[in-house]
């Protein structure tokens, strides 16, 4: 009973070419004579000379085969269906960005081997967390470079994270500014109405206007959470140009990790601080916010129901029907 009422057709427009291929049928037989209506063109006496000894055995009328052939085509091209697919009732629009510091202060050595080691791999983690998040990839120094934008594919940026270094970056700073409006583009042009970014610093040196920014984010929607990479007692920068860094009275600089400021950060963008040996928290937070948005989603949005087209179960009966009314003599 419930592959009866369950059962229909996904395109029974199809279906009206019935009455007009049983209607040629029905003409073709009626005006089709045993002889291949070669009684209109040659005289009657001169017929019987003409015509192939059949042994007069009496021929096969195909017009009833070709009617069921064409009714099983027509019955295939409608697409029976008496079963539903499972499938996703929607597609999963949560976003993370993240941005990763690559001034000169990553490179102190106070976390083992280097900051910005450990920031790619937080970043790693970060990515085996995301699943179904899209996620894209900024880094900045003076200057915000996107390393990837919005994507699924997760391999593609994890492959790209072991070049990066403050080396590679093509000059100095540490403006965050930049990267948090790149990132905060990179989420709107995904759709993203709910987006996540992470920023991954030891600090940076806009500090007014990168809390403009950020609460501008968070009004719109996107929530800005930040990971502290390095340590309270900091670590001298070594450059490979000029060796470590010193101040005015010939005393090395130390970086330090500016917790206050990134904390005051995450505040203002409404979102979450940890430093990097709490990342699990920020990850478990992300990915609550995440069900939680999922499960608004399901419950907004009606279900999609996707039946399975049977009419490739008629093909094997088509097929020997096709190859018999082939043969010689038939037609």
């Amino acid at each position: 009973m419930e592959l009866i009422r369950d059962f229909h057709f996904l395109r029974p427009a199809w279906l009206l070419a019935l009455p007009l291929l049983w209607g040629l049928g029905y003409w073709l037989a009626r005006h089709r004579d045993s002889d291949g209506n070669w009684t209109r063109l040659v005289d009657a006496e001169l017929l019987p000379g003409l015509l192939l000894d059949n042994n007069d055995k009496p021929g096969r009328a195909p017009w009833p085969w070709l009617a069921l052939v064409w009714t099983l085509a027509v019955f295939a091209l409608a697409g029976p269906s008496w079963q539903r697919l499972p499938s996703a009732a929607y597609r999963g629009n949560d976003a993370w960005a993240l941005v990763l510091d690559l001034s000169p202060s990553m490179a102190a050595t106070d976390l083992t081997p280097n900051r910005y080691t450990r920031a790619r791999y937080a970043l790693d983690d970060l990515l085996n967390a995301a699943k179904d998040a899209r996620t894209g990839l900024v880094a900045f120094s003076d200057e915000a470079y996107t390393v990837t934008p919005m994507t699924d594919d997760v391999a593609t940026i994890r492959a790209l994270l072991p070049p990066l270094s403050p080396a590679i970056m093509p000059s100095a700073g540490d403006n965050l500014t930049p990267a948090l409006e790149q990132a905060g583009k990179l989420l709107t042009q995904s759709g993203s109405k709910h987006g996540q970014i992470v920023v991954l610093t030891d600090g940076f040196a806009d500090p007014s206007t990168a809390f403009n920014v950020a609460k501008k984010l968070n009004a719109q929607g996107i929530t800005v959470n930040v990971v502290g990479i390095g340590t309270a007692a900091g670590a001298p920068v070594d450059h490979a140009d000029t060796g470590f860094a010193q101040d005015a009275k010939g005393k090395l600089q130390l970086a330090r990790l500016d917790t206050d400021r990134l904390q005051q950060l995450a505040a203002t963008g409404g979102g979450t601080y940890v430093p990097i040996d709490q990342l699990p928290t920020l990850i478990d937070n992300l990915q609550t916010a995440s069900a939680r948005s999922s499960k608004a989603r399901a419950g907004n949005n009606v279900s999609v129901v996707h039946w399975l087209d049977g009419g490739i179960w008629l093909l094997p009966l088509l097929l020997p029907l096709v190859a018999l009314l082939a043969r010689r003599g038939w037609l």
